[in-house]
Parts: structure tokens; sequence; C-alpha cells
């Protein structure tokens, strides 16, 4: 029988500081998605996995003692287990999530959370390369606005339809929420 873990990625407080980020953030509804497969998760009895960002700049939302390193409202009901505290931007590095996910079973992952092509992109690479099965969830996800090296800009959209392209299919299958939840075992 599957067992696939929910991987929920840095939804904190902070990521609502969208001018630290870029601004302008697509997929408004992320949190609300995240949400709903966190229910499914709990309602079918599946690990759930709380990741939280722990800064080290000054600057950073996400700095430990401030109040945007805490994790959202929503999330903090399933955050019942350790916590995956990390200050790269995968969930990989400087824990020991890979040594967890294998002592439990896990060798499917449904990922979620921000930014999508920071800290989600930068965890389905490194667990495609570890030889998990990953999925990541698009409108679970969210970007913000990028300026390029050249000074082109782009937004929210463009950044997060990038970043998913880059993943699709050599590091992971994209899916939205209602098709995540459409392939669960047990229906919620």
């Amino acid at each position: 029988m599957r067992k696939p873990a929910l991987i929920v990625i840095d939804v904190q407080n902070g990521i609502d500081e969208a001018s630290h980020w870029g601004g302008n953030r697509n997929n408004p509804e992320a949190e609300e998605n995240i949400g709903l497969l966190l229910k499914a998760w709990k309602k079918n009895d599946l690990p759930v996995i709380i990741v939280q960002h722990c800064s080290v700049s000054p600057a950073s939302p996400f700095r430990p003692g401030y109040t945007g390193n805490e994790l959202k409202d929503f999330v903090k009901p399933y955050a019942v287990g350790k916590i995956f505290q990390k200050s790269a931007t995968s969930a990989f590095i400087g824990t020991d999530l890979h040594k967890t996910l294998q002592d439990i079973g896990i060798d499917e992952l449904v990922i979620t959370g921000f930014v999508t092509n920071n800290s989600v992109e930068a965890t389905a690479r490194m667990a495609g390369d570890l030889g998990y099965k990953n999925i990541v969830v698009s409108d679970a996800t969210a970007a913000f606005d990028k300026i390029a090296i050249d000074g082109t800009h782009y937004s929210s959209q463009q950044v997060h339809t990038l970043s998913l392209s880059h993943l699709k299919d050599e590091y992971a299958s994209i899916r939205t929420t209602d098709e995540v939840l459409a392939s669960l075992i047990i229906p919620i």
C-alpha cells in the first residue's frame, strides 16, 4: 500500500512579507490547498513532515526570534511531532530528514510550501537525487516576482511555471491539489 509523506516547507508567517521575497506572489490559494492536503493526510493517517526555515540572515523574515519565523496557525496543529528546522534551501541539508523518511519506510513525497523556485525546488531536486518518487503540488506552492541579472522582470507566475518545468519528469511529477486528493487510496 502507498504511504506517501506530505512535506510542508516554510509555511511561516514571514512569507506574508511579500516585498522581502520580490512581491506579487502567485497562487494566493496555496495556504488553503495546503490545508486541504493536511486534512486529507491526517484523515488517512499518512505521515506529515513540517519543515521550518530558521534563517541565519538578520534581515530575513524567517530569522529565529522574529514573528515571521513562526509556523502559520493552520499548520501548527499538524506539527505534533518533530519539526525539521533548516537554514539552507533544501530540507535535507543540515537535518536528519532523509534518515527519518528511511526509518519509517517512505519512498514517495508530496511536496508543498514556499518558495517554488527556492526551497521547494531545492528539496525536490535533492529528494529526486536521493531516489524518492516526488510530486510537487503546483497550486499548493507559490513564487514571487524576480528581477533577472540582466534587469528583466519576470512575474511570479512565470517564475513559478519555469521552476516547476525544471522539476517536471526528471525530479518530480507536477500535480494539482485536486489531482493529489483524487489519487489517495482512501478518499477524503
